[in-house]
Parts: C-alpha cells; structure tokens; sequence
C-alpha cells in the first residue's frame, strides 16, 4: 500500500469540503490517504438544516464569516483557523480506524502531549475533549475526518448559532457542554504548522514509507475538473441555502395603516406561495405584495430590490410598500 499526502493551502471552507468530497468519490482508494486542512470563521451545517434557523445569518454576513453545508448528516459546528482538521482515506480492505486515532495520539506525543480515545469517536487530554471525528463507508473505500482543536476561538459558536427551541426542549436541562480544550493549554508552542508536521511524520512512520507533501491550491481546481465541479457545487447559493427542507414562515406586524399577517411557504429557498391576511383598507396593496413575493428567492436582497422596484411602478403605495419591505428584511436577519 502505497501512502499519499495532501495538504491545503486554502482557507476558504467550500474548496476544502469540495476536497473532501473529491478524494473521497474520486481518488482511487490504492493508497493511504492523509489530507490536512482547515477553515477560515465559517459555521457549516448539516446536510438537512435550515440555515435561517440554525445560524444569524447578518451577523455571519457582516463579519464575514463562511456559511458551508456538508453532504453528511448532523449538527452545526463552528471553524475557524484554530482548528485543524484531518481525513484519512483508505481502500476497504485495509482501512483501521485504530490506526487513525494511532497516527493523531503518536503525533500528539511527539510535540509532548499525552491524549487518549475517548468512546468511539472522541480524544482527550485528561477529561478535557481535544478532538471529535466521524465516519464514512462506500462499497469499495473508508473515511474518517476529524478536528483538532489547536486554539479555536470557543466562544465564536454561541455567536453564529440559534440554538433551536425544539432542540432545547427536547434535551431539557440535561445537556451538559462537553469539556473542552484547546491544544496550546498544554503546549503553547503548537500550531496548525507544527501539528500538521506532527501528523505527516506520525503517519509515515506508522505505514514505515514515505510520499511528497502534495499542497493544493486555487490552481488545483483548474487541474481537476472534478474537484472545480464540487467546489462550485459547495460555493453554490441554491447548495447553502436552496438545499433547505420545505418550510413556512409565518410573521404579523401591526402598522399604523393595518395588521399583515403573512405565511410566507418556502420550498427549495424559493417562496412558492404566499398568504397575507390583512385589515388594511387598500386591497390593491395585499394583492400587490402576494403577486410580487411569489417565485422568488428567499433571500433579503432579492426581497428587497422586487419591493423597490414595486414601489417604483405604484408611487400612490410606496410609503406602505417600503414599510412592509423594511419589515420583511428585518424578520429575515436569523
């Protein structure tokens, strides 16, 4: 078995999922595989989330923070430069999750910390978590992933996340935060360069061979037709946000010239229906905003501009158009 190292030199989260997903669907499974990243601020999502549920979107906006949504399943989780993250592929036959967590605790003692696996899935230092994985299986190829948490900035989550009310109910008040920490509490010497160092040396000496640091770059797409198709496909609106489960939101407001109480039906990010009970005296306004609101994107902006192009053509409504506008935007901020 011949080994293989990938190392990315890009910070943007879509490139490195689409790595991800590239060397996981089509690099041949011949060899070992290690592939080490990590992401600039970015909250990415599951694959079966609601973005405007999950996060504060103008808050991840204006601070510039990446929105991302993985193929697999699960929570939200929050990266940023601080964590360091790596996957292994292997071909089925001789993948050895064992000698996954092996690879990472061997590297961990070279820079002189000790860390040992914690139930399935987790290492820690102490009873402090460090490091979380998951797992992957096709017919002929195995996956694992996992985070380092090297100097992560904790309190960023909290942040960017709503954490939903259902989920709050369910778990009642038994939800206890993992104990975490951060790498540098015991070695304030390390970062992502000396811990990815750390891991290549790790990893050769376990399989006793030796391969070039492969690094890829923005150039790496243009060379990989695959990999530029699954990075459009990550960096992609309708991906983040239009891959959304059906939903309704429903809103009410009162202004000084009436009551809206609008249900806004959203399918694949586009609203498909829209129902807009209202006392107001001009009826030609409710008809107005069903007809504008309908077929298009549920995003502020496209919102926006199709409020103010409306106002344009009907200036007697404009006043009330713009009301409804700033409303509607506003209740959209996540």
């Amino acid at each position: 078995m011949k080994l293989r190292i990938l190392k990315s030199a890009v910070t943007n989260p879509w490139f490195n999922l689409a790595t991800e997903d590239w060397i996981f669907n089509t690099l041949n499974p011949d060899s070992h595989t290690l592939f080490l990243w990590r992401n600039s601020e970015t909250v990415v999502i599951g694959r079966s989330q609601n973005p405007w549920v999950e996060c504060k979107i103008d808050k991840m906006e204006a601070d510039d923070v990446f929105l991302a949504r993985r193929q697999s399943g699960g929570g939200a989780v929050f990266h940023d430069l601080g964590n360091t993250n790596f996957t292994f592929l292997s071909p089925k036959a001789d993948y050895d999750q064992e000698a996954n967590f092996t690879i990472i605790i061997n590297a961990l003692k070279k820079l002189g910390i000790d860390a040992d696996l914690s139930g399935r899935n987790d290492m820690q230092v102490g009873d402090k978590k460090i490091s979380g994985s998951a797992f992957k299986h096709a017919a002929d190829r195995s996956f694992h992933h996992g985070t380092l948490l090297v100097n992560a900035n904790m309190q960023k989550l909290g942040d960017y996340l709503n954490p939903h009310p259902l989920k709050l109910k369910a778990k009642g008040i038994k939800s206890v935060r993992a104990r975490v920490a951060n790498l540098v509490e015991f070695n304030d010497a390390i970062n992502h360069e000396t811990l990815s160092a750390a891991i290549i040396e790790a990893f050769c000496e376990y399989y006793s061979d030796t391969a070039p640091v492969e690094e890829l770059d923005e150039a790496s797409l243009a060379k990989q037709p695959t990999l530029n198709k699954y990075y459009q496909q990550m960096a992609d609106w309708d991906w983040r946000f239009g891959k959304t489960p059906e939903f309704t939101h429903h809103i009410e407001t009162r202004f000084d010239w009436g009551i809206i109480d609008c249900h806004l039906d959203v399918k694949q990010a586009v609203i498909r229906e829209v129902v807009i009970f209202s006392d107001a005296l001009n009826v030609e306004l409710i008809e107005l905003l069903k007809d504008t609101l309908t077929d298009i994107k549920y995003d502020k902006e496209a919102i926006k501009n199709k409020l103010d192009d409306l106002a344009k053509a009907h200036p007697e409504l404009a006043a009330h158009i713009d009301d409804v506008s700033k409303w509607l935007t506003s209740e959209m901020e996540g």
